[in-house]
């Protein structure tokens, strides 16, 4: 003999799986958006300016930009053609962070920026004397 579920059965049966798959699919937006989130804040953080564009090591440099408060940027680095040279950071805040040139050689450096597991080499110059 065949059973035949009334609309009223057959509705309640799924109002009671409808909560798994809300929260399934909550889970899933929110992994999605945690996924974007570090490729989102690689693609905004970024050096415009350092001043003075030159110094000494154990100089006090400051590097202007968007993004690089400690949420986003984790490091600063003075990077040549083999070498990426992590430098103290003094103070940082969204705007701009401020550093002690590291004990490298003389001679030029690109800043580099460390967000997440990236190293953003940007296009700002840095001589050491």
């Amino acid at each position: 003999m065949t059973q035949f579920l009334s609309p009223r059965t057959s509705g309640q049966a799924c109002l009671r799986r409808m909560p798994a798959i809300t929260i399934f699919l909550g889970a899933l937006l929110a992994i999605f958006v945690i996924a974007l989130f570090p490729a989102a804040a690689q693609n905004n953080s970024r050096v415009t300016a350092v001043d003075p564009a030159s110094g000494k090591v154990n100089d006090t440099i400051t590097v202007t930009g968007d993004s690089l408060g400690k949420a986003s940027v984790s490091g600063v680095f003075l990077s040549d053609e083999q070498t990426d040279h992590k430098a103290s950071i003094v103070d940082q805040e969204a705007g701009k962070i401020v550093f002690k040139v590291p004990d490298v050689k003389a001679g030029d450096y690109n800043v580099s920026i460390q967000v997440g597991n990236s190293m953003l080499i940007q296009p700002v110059r840095f001589t050491v004397q």
